[in-house]
Parts: structure tokens; sequence; C-alpha cells
């Protein structure tokens, strides 16, 4: 039996700083960074590039696709347009008695702030066209808006 005189044992021991513990997961870490094998050298001259300065049948179709798209957003202004000022006379005509005030109105507060969005339409999808093709022929090292003078 158990020695009166003796302290009984602690129940709850208190952990010992050099208790063996159970080891913990390695920490993970997440790496951010451009797989090695996407990490190539641009060329030094895009394809694009050097098929239109080499005059090939590609580049020509290059061009020719650039020209062809600032055509559609031409012509398509100028149909707008041309309905627009074509439909002036035909309104013109229909309101003889009213004319003097209606022309006033239909060419001063009508058709020139309509014709100010065509032009405006016009400029951007020209200015987009232009853009879509750089970025297809720019060398991908330029900076953009980096023009280079030789002199």
């Amino acid at each position: 039996m158990a020695d009166p005189q003796q302290p009984q044992a602690q129940q709850p021991q208190a952990r010992q700083p050099h208790a063996r513990q159970s080891p913990s997961p390695p920490r993970r870490e997440i790496v951010t960074g451009v797989p090695r094998a996407t990490r190539r050298r641009p060329p030094a001259h895009t394809p694009a590039r050097s098929e239109i300065s080499e005059q090939t049948t590609l580049g020509a179709t290059y061009v020719r696709a650039l020209m062809r798209s600032q055509l559609r957003a031409g012509l398509g202004a100028l149909s707008v347009l041309a309905l627009l000022v074509g439909t002036l006379p035909v309104l013109f005509a229909l309101s003889r008695p009213a004319s003097g005030p209606l022309v006033w109105v239909a060419l001063g507060l009508v058709a020139f702030p309509v014709m100010w969005l065509i032009a405006r339409w016009y400029v951007t999808r020209a200015e987009r066209n232009e853009a879509d093709f750089t970025g297809l022929v720019m060398d991908p090292a330029e900076a953009p808006g980096g023009h280079h003078t030789s002199g």
C-alpha cells in the first residue's frame, strides 16, 4: 500500500520543455513565378513583321486585312452620313410651309451633332484597327510607344 507520509504523485503533469512533441507538418510555400518551360526568349523579329518587310504573300495578307477593316469602317461612316444628308431634302420638301425654322433646327441641332458622332466613331474605330495591327506586328521586346529613329 501507499505510504501516507509520501506525497501523492501529481495527477496532471505540466509539460516539460524538453518533452518530445510530434513533428509539425512541413510548411507549404507557393511559387508564383512563370514556369521554366514557358520562359522563352522572344524572337528577334516577330513573324508578322518579317513577313511584311519581306513582302511575302502572308505579309500582303496582313496589310490587306488592315486595309479591308479600315475600308469597312470608312464605308460604314459614309453610308450613315449619306443616309442622314440624303433625308434632309425629303424632310424639307414635306414641310414646305414651315421650312424656315425647320431647316435651321434640322441643320443646327440635328445634323451637326450626328455628323460629329459619326466622325468620332470613325476615328475611334480606325485607331483601334491600327492598334490591333501594330500589336500584331510589333516586336514584344519593344516598349509600346517607343519609336526608334535613325539619324
